[in-house]
């Protein structure tokens, strides 16, 4: 008969500030560990030197008194995980909040566990398809990979987000969707959108609403990563959207501030970098032996009039793998999604493309950019323009029209390297008014299904260009482009 012996210590509270309690006679401690104070209240060790402990208390059913008893045993604090959350409205700890009473557990994973070593990880080489055309185009995504979002407030940050998770629908990828310090009206538009869209058949939103407590705004994303790498474990692939990153480090100096840690940079703690670092490298492609899973990370973060040199920006840029910048004065012009293609950068880059996607975007970032180029200088010009500037100017509004897209209309990647391919070929040039090519760019997905039903299938099996790919490709892009002109003769005949 065995015994098993569990180590187990008592302290005693010496005071209670705020959700962060300090407690002394704890003769071991670690960063993370659980604490029992009886009626089921809870916390976690934030910090201790020689003399006290300071603990964030994550579930408080009665107030805790100077003088009261503490439990600490060697284990860390575990997050509930397992298929049941998938369709759930959750909290930090793992409690429903959608009202359809409490979720049942598979497994138990600590929140603050370490990231995967180098051995046991791959390299990137496989597409997240985001549906966004700008992104997939210019911006890369591959499975396991770190980007970053920033943006002022109102240039479509969370619509990037749901717009992504929209797209992952038949594509077997898990998605969290981790909300912090979000108003209760932006989390019942998303839970909308989602339920409009049959979301929560893959999907789970991780909620701490701008009410609740700083500590659960702070446990929110470790939350979210626990439950991603329960998934990831098990072979599967995860996407997790962080919304935001700038709330989660307010709570954290809240808390920082109440456990009287000096103030640094900003008022935020010293070690911010650390504790955002230490949960990005969670995101990871895992070897074949262990299982081939991959966690995706997206981490928001909100900026103040651009000013991309703050101090958190700045931390998450030098720790991210790319970062796509929304840009206030383009989503003022219309430009959606907002995103700043000079400003914006994956340092995965072309690798976790598809061949076919490479082939027919390689020019694009420099035409673009130069594109806007001209177009500035041409507003400047008073005389006329020759007709080289005229092609120029007319091939990049078609480029920009390729590239603008409406919220919660994601792209297959075939309708997008059609489109880009018959841009590249200059097949659409004949397309002269934005009526012509807004309704070409909206309708050619439809085309090929009803008229070339096989060649998207076919093209997704290959995911590179031969020559009956391109040659189909051109043929029923030739037909419908004489569709459209006829459909819009009306157009010429006014011109005329």
């Amino acid at each position: 008969m065995s015994t098993n012996l569990r180590y187990k210590e008592y302290g005693i509270v010496k005071s209670a500030a705020g959700c962060i309690t300090n407690v002394i006679g704890l003769q071991n401690c670690f960063l993370g560990q659980l604490l029992k104070f009886g009626y089921g209240t809870e916390g976690i060790i934030m910090g201790f030197d020689t003399q006290n402990a300071q603990v964030l208390m994550v579930k408080e059913h009665e107030p805790v008194q100077p003088g009261a008893k503490v439990l600490a045993s060697l284990e860390p604090f575990y997050m509930p995980a397992g298929q049941n959350f998938i369709g759930r409205i959750i909290n930090p700890l793992g409690e429903s909040m959608d009202g359809l009473g409490p979720v049942k557990p598979d497994e138990f994973i600590p929140y603050f566990n370490e990231a995967p070593g180098i051995a046991d990880r791959q390299q990137l080489n496989d597409t997240l398809e985001t549906g966004i055309k700008l992104i997939d185009a210019l911006l890369p995504l591959g499975k396991g990979q770190r980007s970053l979002c920033l943006g002022d407030k109102m240039t479509g940050k969370t619509t990037l987000g749901t717009d992504i998770i929209l797209n992952q629908k038949g594509k077997d990828v898990i998605c969290i969707y981790c909300a912090i310090g979000k108003p209760r009206s932006a989390i019942a538009r998303v839970v909308d959108l989602f339920k409009e869209n049959g979301v929560f058949e893959y999907s789970l939103i991780m909620n701490a609403p701008a009410q609740s407590s700083p500590g659960q705004q702070y446990l929110a994303p470790y939350a979210a990563c626990a439950l991603g790498e329960y998934f990831m474990q098990r072979g599967k692939h995860v996407f997790v959207y962080f919304d935001d990153f700038t709330k989660h480090a307010w709570a954290y100096r809240e808390l920082s501030l109440l456990m009287q840690v000096p103030p640094g940079r900003d008022s935020y703690p010293g070690d911010i970098f650390y504790l955002h670092s230490r949960m990005i490298e969670r995101a990871a492609r895992m070897s074949v032996k262990m299982g081939n899973g991959s966690m995706t990370f997206i981490p928001v973060v909100e900026l103040l009039e651009g000013d991309l040199t703050a101090y958190v920006p700045t931390n998450l840029v030098s720790m991210t793998d790319g970062q796509i910048f929304l840009s206030m004065p383009l989503f003022n012009e219309g430009f959606r999604p907002a995103v700043d293609v000079g400003l914006s950068v994956s340092r995965v880059g072309s690798k976790v493309q598809w061949k076919a996607m490479k082939d027919v975007t390689k020019s694009l970032r420099l035409e673009f950019i130069q594109y806007k180029e001209l177009l500035r200088v041409s507003k400047l010009q008073t005389g006329g323009q020759s007709d080289e500037v005229r092609d120029q100017l007319q091939a990049g509004r078609v480029l920009q029209a390729a590239l603008t897209q409406p919220a919660a209309k994601p792209v297959s990647m075939e309708v997008q390297v059609t489109m880009f391919y018959s841009k590249g070929e200059g097949l659409l040039m004949q397309l002269e008014y934005k009526e012509e090519i807004r309704y070409f760019l909206d309708n050619i997905g439809d085309f090929f299904a009803k008229n070339d039903p096989g060649l998207f299938p076919f093209l997704r099996e290959k995911k590179a260009l031969d020559d009956e790919i391109k040659r189909r490709m051109a043929r029923g892009v030739t037909d419908f482009v004489k569709e459209v002109k006829a459909k819009f003769k009306y157009l010429d005949e006014e011109a005329a």
